[in-house]
């Protein structure tokens, strides 16, 4: 079982209730817009780390993390990338890419909006934690935290970091 936290649009801002939950987790997933790499290098120091670069993300950041990446955790397959739409609309790239590779979690970020949406259509779980950061016109922070236990996502649940 593998505890998981996730994160986007942070935007240079880290603070201590974003290290608090990172302490519980096994794994610490950002789906872009990091910010800055010292970000990555506090979250590093406490969990592993998996993240992908944003459309605001300098080229340190980008020399160091992918822009979309797929892998497996537990028995799970995970496709994460930072702007990739939604069920129903998915950008047409996106969408040809979740159809070839069948993903059961699809991940992104960008909207600053926190969703979660069962695409039954496709059998994908798309997740999108909003945003951990203060920049943005979202009103109050966000992330996600969940287990994988083998073939199944357990304990979901949204976490508010409150007002930014």
């Amino acid at each position: 079982m593998r505890k998981i936290l996730l994160l986007s649009d942070t935007h240079g801002y880290i603070d201590d209730r974003i290290i608090y939950y990172a302490n519980q987790s096994d794994e610490v997933w950002h789906a872009g817009d990091i910010g800055d790499i010292s970000i990555i290098d506090k979250l590093s120091s406490i969990s592993r780390i998996r993240a992908v670069y944003g459309n605001i993300d300098d080229h340190k950041i980008r020399m160091t993390f992918p822009e979309k990446i797929n892998f497996h955790c537990e028995e799970i397959r995970i496709y994460m990338i930072h702007i990739g739409g939604y069920p129903g609309l998915y950008n047409a790239k996106i969408k040809k890419e979740l159809l070839e590779m069948k993903p059961d979690i699809f991940i992104s970020g960008h909207s600053h909006i926190l969703k979660i949406i069962n695409d039954k259509k496709n059998n994908i779980l798309h997740l999108n934690p909003g945003a951990a950061g203060k920049n943005g016109f979202h009103s109050v922070r966000t992330m996600i935290r969940f287990e994988i236990n083998k073939n199944k996502i357990e304990n979901l649940e949204v976490i508010e970091l409150g007002k930014k």
